[in-house]
């Protein structure tokens, strides 16, 4: 039975991923500064209680165990962040990086390495061309700036030790059916915090229900052979959630309230003068930028289907 070392690994994002890997018989530690519930009692699973910073306490995690797969979804925003990125959450994610990524390089029994990070760090385009991997880097908030960095760490530790499968996953924005402050964020205005869409909603924005994610991770933990499958994957949903889909869902599964209609007309391109550049688009994960709104910006995931099928979105999320 192969044992996965999954860090922060109570939050949202983690403890689905424990629970994907422990339903396909895997044995699961899951590293948090807190523990969570959702996973506890399960068969193979087991909590160990750590900051994210605790050099010494995952260095005896990694002596202690033979682990074959580390997924690294610690400091990571909707996980164990919260959407405001702070300077030291940006440097402890900083100070981590380089100690997990060595004990997991210089292990001998690890086989793969997965970091999860964001679609964030590139440059979204005024076309609607969809992004693929190799896209432009910009980076312009604090979150951004944290996971291209951890990235270009594990990227450079790898170099030394090209016998672990490194996967980096560029992830949107997430949901669930009951995690929806990604969502409702695409329908607030930053300036007074009221809900408003655009004409009809029409309009669409890339999203990433957590059990794609999970479904990703399962499948290149169990089916990536070869190091030709090692790099980085966009993972989101198959198709763009647009605005009206947002304001159904919310609808039906929730309470949203008041949701103003505004026609957009040619003040949509000076609306970034006027509230963009900034801290809080710096620092908040999901401040809304209004000049960008229509874009239809859309992450390229052909590379990832070749793994699997991304088979859930708003309409059927649990």
């Amino acid at each position: 039975m192969k044992k996965v070392l999954v860090t922060g690994g109570c939050g949202l994002i983690g403890q689905h991923i424990c629970s994907g890997l422990l339903k396909k018989g895997y044995e699961v530690i899951a590293v948090d500064a807190k523990e969570g519930f959702y996973n506890t009692g399960k068969l193979h699973y087991s909590f160990i209680q750590s900051e994210i910073t605790d050099k010494n306490k995952y260095s005896e995690i990694f002596d202690n165990n033979e682990i074959n797969i580390v997924i690294h979804a610690a400091c990571t925003v909707d996980n164990d962040l919260g959407p405001i990125v702070t300077e030291k959450e940006v440097n402890d994610s900083k100070a981590c990086d380089k100690f997990i990524y060595r004990y997991a390089m210089t292990t001998d029994s690890v086989e793969k390495f997965v970091l999860v990070s964001t679609d964030r760090v590139y440059e979204f385009p005024k076309t609607r061309e969809p992004i693929r991997e190799d896209a432009d880097i910009k980076i312009t908030s604090n979150y951004a700036a944290m996971k291209y960095a951890s990235e270009k760490a594990l990227i450079s530790e790898m170099q030394h030790h090209k016998d672990v499968m490194v996967c980096i996953t560029r992830v949107a924005p997430v949901y669930t059916l009951n995690f929806t402050d990604n969502l409702v964020a695409k329908l607030t205005d930053p300036k007074d915090g009221t809900k408003f869409v655009y004409g009809k909603g029409q309009y669409g924005f890339q999203f990433c229900c957590v059990h794609n994610l999970v479904d990703f991770i399962l499948c290149f933990v169990k089916n990536a052979e070869d190091m030709q499958f090692a790099g980085i994957y966009n993972v989101c949903d198959k198709m763009a959630t647009t605005a009206a889909d947002i304001i159904s869902f919310m609808r039906e599964h929730h309470s949203l309230g008041t949701v103003l209609q505004k026609t957009p007309g040619g003040a949509l391109s000076k609306i970034k003068g006027i509230f963009g550049g900034n801290k809080d688009e710096k620092t908040n994960y999901r401040y809304l930028d209004l000049s960008k709104l229509e874009n239809n910006n859309l992450l390229d995931n052909t590379k990832a289907k070749k793994l699997v099928n991304f088979r859930w979105d708003i309409h059927n999320t649990k």
